[in-house]
């Protein structure tokens, strides 16, 4: 049985009689990125401060890494690194000074210091900017210097609250590769809020979906396709008459055909066989560009949960 990094049962947080984290229930694996999905409000961030012992809870409880998030919060932040919505650094400070202040925070030894700063500013493409002030350089390279921070005592569990949030797509981009190699070097756990899909589907071996407070779904991002649609197929080309479309519609091992645009987008039943598809497409005239089987994306499974939540 996988050891658990996370572990909470019915976890509930009211504020002023708003319900902001609503039964939740959720165990998280080690080793792994954990994304949890949902829109701006949906209690993301205030589930990590539960997580964290930083708030209490109305009811419920958690455990992070072993620990009672309510009577030793002491030992979870411990062992925990967080990266919230501040990055928590001093800009007036080079970075490589704005890890020896953190390093000292952590109580690591002078050597341990210089080490793991140099190791971490290495990896991240900082370390020949490790003398510039903090305050001079991008958003992108701030985030990079924060993550940094927030591995430097070699936490087992860390939480990123939306860690690409306002950085430009290039940037962003450049920040995932580095938290993918990053977190397979380190071998740590990753709590990941985000409501970026497209970030999710990348680094996240697991994924739960919260909206309102209320966890819609959890499970592997395959997991999720197969509860909200089978696998479907792209077809590229001219000619989709509506009779065509008709056939196809009448066709057992197709569930739904749309057409726009020179494009038809076909879910089908099960694993299927898109060649006699194709011959039917071609003998009634239509002229076809690219056939490619897919499945449904991370952002069309999240659309869905939350409409049928409403």
């Amino acid at each position: 049985m996988a050891e658990m990094a996370i572990r909470t049962e019915a976890l509930t947080r009211d504020f002023a009689g708003v319900r902001a984290v609503d039964s939740l229930s959720l165990e998280v694996p080690a080793g792994i990125v954990f994304g949890f999905l949902g829109p701006n409000g949906s209690g993301k961030t205030t589930t990590i401060r539960l997580l964290l012992g930083l708030l209490e809870p109305t009811r419920g409880r958690a455990a992070v890494l072993g620990f009672d998030s309510q009577t030793e919060a002491a030992q979870i932040r411990e062992r925990c690194g967080a990266l919230l919505e501040h990055p928590g650094l001093y800009e007036r400070l080079s970075a490589e000074d704005n890890l020896e202040f953190y390093g000292r925070v952590w109580r690591l030894s002078p050597d341990e210091r210089r080490a793991r700063s140099r190791e971490l500013l290495t990896h991240l493409g900082l370390w020949e900017r490790r003398r510039e002030a903090v305050g001079t350089w991008s958003r992108g390279m701030k985030q990079k210097l924060a993550v940094a921070r927030t591995l430097l005592h070699r936490p087992s569990l860390i939480f990123l609250d939306e860690p690409t949030a306002g950085l430009d797509p290039v940037a962003a981009a450049a920040l995932r590769e580095d938290l993918y190699e990053l977190v397979a070097r380190e071998g740590v756990t990753v709590f990941l809020t985000t409501h970026n899909l497209a970030e999710a589907e990348k680094l996240c071996a697991q994924v739960g979906v919260i909206r309102q407070g209320r966890l819609l779904a959890v499970g592997s991002p395959n997991d999720l396709r197969a509860r909200t649609g089978g696998p479907r197929a792209e077809v590229v080309g001219r000619g989709f008459s509506p009779a065509v479309l008709a056939e196809l519609r009448a066709r057992p091992e197709v569930a739904n055909v749309e057409a726009q645009d020179g494009h038809l987008s076909l879910e089908l039943r099960g694993p299927v066989d898109l060649a006699p598809l194709t011959r039917l497409l071609i003998a009634s005239g239509a002229e076809i560009e690219e056939v490619r089987k897919g499945k449904a994306s991370l952002e069309e499974v999240f659309l869905t949960l939350v409409e049928e939540d409403q």
